[in-house]
């Protein structure tokens, strides 16, 4: 019956409570880009639409890898699992070298002539993709330290480690969270799980004490009031704009941060922009979307009879619901600024793509195997 079943998805379209979601949040993404970014990028190059039509690039060449990630082979993707991660390890390398470029001592990017790419984003996918074949493969094993623990937690540590070295603090948290998270689900003891975890928060606050800027955004993060012509500027331009919303907002493209009040109001504070223009409403129609893509992954994931294909499309929509969850923490205040955009609406195209990447995966996986 399985086989059955999985014969009459594979001529099916795609999910609608899936792909439905992801084009809302990028439709109100590209608006809510170009709202944002209209005026900076009139003042730095002299086109008002600068931003605006890049975003608009990234979304259709998002959308034909989405649609591509959706009609692939499943196994195919699956059987090339340790090259995806040996592609993302260099990729990462390669931002060490004088390939890479970057901004503020940080080397985080590849240029690639009209586009940068940020190799993390594709390191998310790609681990995520290993993870799962690895714990569907060693269940039998994965009680164990040396067979079910030790490989994975190797894999996880060299990104982490290639990622301090750019360095990207925020981006090797969130990888090793998506390991402790896929390795609870994935059936490891416990008890290396909270070892490991005490030895990472010791070695984090570590870091965090023993770096001026880090410290520095713990601080504007606690007190930002406090700091609100400093350290803490940013976040309480973001209060702000959700403040001055309201419930309503106050029109779409008439918010006020956006006007050199809020710094780089159409990347990972975008989400203060839609809370000031469309207000509370605005922001719970978003939450709204990612919460049906939520519950839709879920249910495609446990869905699944064949393991990998489980632990696939839990981990890929971690992935999207992790950065979510991230981004609308530091844009509230909740949590201390980590760089991780809002998925599907802020603007850049290396986490668009990679988002992209996933939703097809996800798509691919239950229609083609029975979710």
């Amino acid at each position: 019956m399985a086989a059955a079943r999985s014969r009459q998805s594979k001529g099916a379209g795609p999910d609608p409570w899936v792909l439905g979601p992801v084009l809302a949040l990028m439709t109100l993404g590209l608006v809510m880009v170009l709202s944002s970014s209209a005026i900076q990028a009139e003042r730095i190059f002299g086109r008002e639409y600068y931003f605006f039509c890049r975003q608009l690039v990234y979304v259709l060449l998002g959308t034909g890898l989405m649609y591509l990630a959706w009609r692939v082979p499943i196994n195919l993707v699956y059987r090339l699992v340790y090259f995806w991660l040996l592609l993302a390890v260099i990729l990462l390398l390669l931002t060490l070298t004088p390939a890479g470029t970057g901004a503020g001592g940080a080397s985080r990017w590849l240029d690639l002539g009209a586009f940068t790419l940020q190799p993390l984003e594709l390191a998310k996918v790609a681990l995520v993709l290993y993870l799962a074949y690895f714990f569907s493969q060693k269940q039998d094993k994965i009680k164990t330290f040396s067979i079910g623990f030790l490989p994975p937690v190797l894999v996880t540590l060299a990104i982490g480690g290639i990622l301090l070295m750019q360095p990207d603090f925020g981006g090797a948290v969130f990888i090793t969270a998506l390991f402790f998270l896929l390795s609870l689900t994935g059936g490891t003891r416990l008890i290396y799980l909270f070892t490991s975890g005490l030895l990472c928060a010791g070695a984090g606050t570590l870091m965090v004490l023993n770096s001026t800027y880090r410290l520095e955004r713990w601080t504007a993060f606690l007190h930002p009031f406090q700091n609100a012509e400093s350290i803490g500027y940013q976040l309480v331009q973001s209060l702000y704009g959700l403040g001055n919303g309201g419930i309503f907002g106050v029109g779409l493209g008439e918010g006020k941060q956006k006007l050199f009040f809020l710094p780089e109001a159409h990347t990972d504070f975008i989400l203060s922009v839609v809370g000031e223009e469309i207000g509370f409403l605005g922001l719970s129609a978003v939450f709204i979307l990612f919460g049906v893509f939520m519950f839709r992954s879920l249910y495609i994931s446990l869905m699944q009879q064949d393991l990998q294909s489980r632990f696939t499309v839990l981990g890929l929509s971690l992935v999207v619901l992790l950065e979510a969850f991230l981004n609308i923490a530091v844009v509230v205040g909740a949590s201390p600024p980590t760089g991780v955009p809002m998925p599907f609406i802020s603007y850049g195209g290396s986490n668009l793509i990679a988002m992209c990447i996933c939703c097809g995966l996800i798509l691919n996986i239950g229609t083609r195997r029975g979710g």
